[in-house]
C-alpha cells in the first residue's frame, strides 16, 4: 500500500486528466469483519484500499475509469482512458445532458470520525464475539452475524484547484439468533464509535425474538391489518422510497412516486421527514461523489411532501440546485438520499405503539 496521501494523489490523478475538465476522487479504506454462525467465529477479514475514480467532461458527457496504481505511468493512463470514454461518447451520441463539474462550497464539520474505532483493534471485535455468544448460551439460542469496523478518508481534487477532504469511521454488528424450532430474531447497530454499540443488548434483542412466546407459527388470514413496524422494518421501507420517491432524477423524468404531488399530503401529519446528515444517529459525510457540502433537507413536514434530493444531472434537468446527493460511480441512477431521519407520533416506544392494538401484525 502506498504511503502517499489521498489528497496528493487525487491532485496528480486530476492535472493527468486536464485538470479544467476533470474530477478525482481518491478513497482509502482501512476495515476489519469479523463473521461468525452458531455462536462460532467463522472468518476474519481485513481490508486496506486505496481506489482512484478519474470522471472527465467532454461537451456534456461524462467518461470514469478507476485504477488501483498510484504511480505516475498508472494514472496516467487512468486519466486517458476516461478522457477516451468522454470523448467516444461525445462522438457517438452527440452533446450530453452533464452541464458541468460544480465549484466547492464551503464544509462543516461533523462529528464522524472517532480516533478509537479508527485503531481498528481486533481485540475489541473478539470482545463483542464472545458477549454475543454469552448472550446466546443464557437463552439457549445459536448467534450468527457480522461485525465490522472501518476508516475511510476520501479526498476529491475539483477542476477549480482545491481538494476536499473528508474522513469519516463507522461500526456495525447484525445478530441473528435461532432459538427451538428454527425461530429466529434479528437486530443490529450502526454507529460512528465502536463504543456506542452494546453488544449484550444487540444479541438479547435477537434472542428475545427467537424466544418469544408467541413466536410459534399462527395462520393469518387475509384482511385489513393494524401493523405496527420495528425500526428496522421502517429502515427498509424508507431506502426503498429513497430510490422510488425522493430520487431527483426520476422525480424530474416524471417517474418518481412524488411526481405532481410536492406541496400536497401524502401521509399523516404526524411524519416528518428529513435528510439530515448532522443528526447525532447517523453515518455523517462533509460532501457527496460530486464534493458538493452536505447540508439538511426537509422532505416531508407534518406530511406535506416538500422536497427531492439532487445530484448535478438532476439539478440542471429539474432546474435545481445539487442537494449534495451524488453517488460514487456516477449519475446513471440519480442521485438518492442518504441520512433519512424520521421523526413524529407521541408514543414513547415500539410498546406503547402496540399497547392498543387488539389484533395486528408487528414487523421486525
Amino acid at each position: 500500500m502506498s504511503g502517499q496521501a489521498p489528497q496528493e494523489v487525487a491532485e496528480r490523478a486530476r492535472e493527468a486528466a486536464g485538470g479544467e475538465h476533470a474530477l478525482a476522487t481518491v478513497t482509502r479504506e482501512r476495515s476489519l469483519a469479523l463473521r461468525f454462525a452458531r455462536s462460532r467465529p467463522t472468518q476474519a477479514t481485513s481490508v486496506d484500499d486505496l481506489t482512484v475514480e478519474v470522471a472527465a467532461v467532454r461537451e456534456g458527457n461524462v467518461g470514469r475509469a478507476t485504477t488501483n496504481d498510484v504511480e505516475p505511468d498508472a494514472l496516467r493512463r487512468c486519466a486517458d482512458a476516461a478522457v477516451r470514454a468522454a470523448e467516444t461518447a461525445a462522438g457517438q451520441a452527440g452533446p450530453g445532458a452533464y452541464p458541468g463539474f460544480p465549484e466547492p462550497g464551503a464544509l462543516r464539520a461533523h462529528h464522524g470520525h472517532d480516533p478509537e474505532t479508527a485503531l481498528l483493534d481486533p481485540a475489541r471485535g473478539g470482545e463483542v464475539l464472545s458477549a454475543a455468544f454469552e448472550v446466546a448460551a443464557e437463552t439457549g439460542t445459536q448467534a450468527n452475524g457480522l461485525w465490522t469496523a472501518g476508516e475511510v478518508e476520501t479526498a476529491i481534487a475539483t477542476p477549480s484547484g482545491p481538494v476536499l477532504v473528508d474522513r469519516v469511521t463507522d461500526a456495525f454488528l447484525k445478530v441473528v439468533a435461532f432459538g427451538a424450532g428454527g425461530r429466529s430474531g434479528y437486530a443490529a447497530r450502526t454507529s460512528v464509535a465502536l463504543r456506542d454499540i452494546d453488544a449484550r443488548a444487540v444479541a438479547a434483542g435477537a434472542a428475545a425474538k427467537a424466544t418469544a412466546a408467541s413466536s410459534a407459527p399462527v395462520a393469518l388470514e387475509p384482511g385489513e391489518y393494524t401493523v405496527v413496524m420495528e425500526s428496522h422494518a421502517v429502515h427498509e421501507l424508507l431506502w426503498v422510497l429513497g430510490q422510488t420517491a425522493f430520487n431527483g432524477l426520476a422525480h424530474a423524468e416524471g417517474r418518481g412516486a412524488l411526481a405532481g404531488r410536492l406541496g400536497t399530503r401524502v401521509v399523516s401529519a404526524a411524519v416528518n421527514l428529513s435528510d439530515s446528515p448532522r443528526y447525532a444517529s447517523t453515518l455523517p459525510r462533509a460532501f457527496d461523489a460530486e464534493g458538493v457540502p452536505k447540508a439538511p433537507l426537509p422532505l416531508i413536514q407534518d406530511g406535506v411532501a416538500h422536497g427531492v434530493v439532487h445530484d448535478v444531472r438532476s439539478g440542471a434537468i429539474a432546474g435545481a440546485s445539487s442537494t449534495g446527493h451524488a453517488q460514487a460511480g456516477g449519475p446513471a441512477g440519480g442521485p438518492l438520499p442518504t441520512n433519512l431521519v424520521m421523526v413524529g407520533g407521541g408514543a414513547a416506544d415500539e410498546g406503547e405503539l402496540c399497547a392498543g392494538v387488539e389484533r395486528g401484525i408487528y414487523v421486525t
